[in-house]
């Protein structure tokens, strides 16, 4: 019996120590200002329980000659953030931009669905990567950065794409596909972030969102 009510002592310790240990700890995240239209990025931020509002941002997302995958993700990002920034005082703003990245080549959204084929084509039955550039700016203060995730598509016949893409799906997405829609039917493989592929890498959001802080 007398074991038992030590165990029990041990035991609310470790539990008093563990509390004290992180009572100076907040994991409350500041309200958000989206500069984008994305319902996909709301819904992440909505689910996730992370309080938002919608601005969008209307920039020129046009790639600079020489411009590699990373560093333009980030700029259209940052332009984006900037953007809606100037609209509003002392908020946080959040831009992103997504690409899908195969071969050196950039795929952003098809022009139309022979364009939307033409990606498919070229993803199915082959590895590529997923960038999405975040940027955070608040007063003074941003931050910048990107998240990349590798996508497996399983072999696609002629018939199955000229399918997925009748759905009209493909048609505004990165890549010419959704990974959370019924393009999931072809993803065989995926490495990293899941969310990156949706178009917001939350945990990236999280740790940009915790070093600019509010002023």
């Amino acid at each position: 019996m007398e074991e038992k009510q030590n165990d029990q002592i041990s035991e609310q310790r470790r539990i008093d120590l563990s509390a004290r240990a992180t009572s100076n700890f907040t994991s409350a995240v500041p309200r958000l200002v989206l500069a984008s239209a994305s319902p996909r990025r709301a819904k992440i931020l909505r689910t996730t329980g992370w309080d938002f509002e919608i601005l969008p941002a209307d920039v020129d997302e046009a790639r600079r000659p020489g411009e590699n995958a990373a560093a333009y993700v980030e700029r259209v990002a940052r332009e984006k953030a900037e953007a809606t920034a100037d609209q509003v005082s002392n908020r946080l703003v959040v831009g992103a931009d997504t690409v899908v990245v195969i071969d050196g080549q950039i795929l952003g959204k098809p022009r139309d669905a022979e364009d939307a084929r033409r990606m498919l084509g070229l993803l199915q039955d082959r590895w590529h990567q997923v960038l999405t550039g975040l940027a955070i700016v608040n007063g003074n203060s941003s931050a910048v950065a990107h998240e990349v995730t590798d996508v497996k598509f399983a072999p696609m016949t002629e018939n199955e794409i000229n399918w997925y893409v009748a759905t009209d799906e493909p048609l505004d997405k990165a890549g010419a596909y959704a990974i959370q829609g019924l393009g999931a039917r072809f993803i065989e493989g995926i490495r990293g972030d899941y969310l990156n592929v949706v178009g917001l890498p939350l945990r990236l959001l999280y740790k940009l969102v915790r070093s600019v802080g509010q002023e």
